[in-house]
């Protein structure tokens, strides 16, 4: 038996991380990412930064999410009814 070993040196600091998930739910999200034009470990990634975001980062962003959208105006006020209305 050969073994053939391969040491390879990167800058990439990233770490390599085992997950465990049911097949049917990584399949869709493997889909998922392709319709995206990514792949699933970059859709980690992604979700993986935004846990890492503090509550108080959140808050920020939300506040500028709402001073942007300030000039949204849905023309009038609409009752509960129509709110919940599906």
């Amino acid at each position: 038996m050969t073994y053939i070993t391969a040491i390879v040196y990167t800058n990439n600091t990233m770490k390599n991380i085992t997950l465990s998930a049911p097949e049917e739910l990584i399949n869709q999200a493997r889909k998922r990412a392709v319709m995206k034009g990514t792949t699933l470990n970059q859709e980690f990634r992604e979700w993986l930064a935004s846990q890492a975001v503090d509550n108080e980062e959140r808050l920020l962003r939300y506040h500028r999410l709402i001073k942007q959208l300030s000039h949204v105006d849905a023309g009038r006020h609409f009752t509960r009814e129509e709110m919940n209305e599906r």
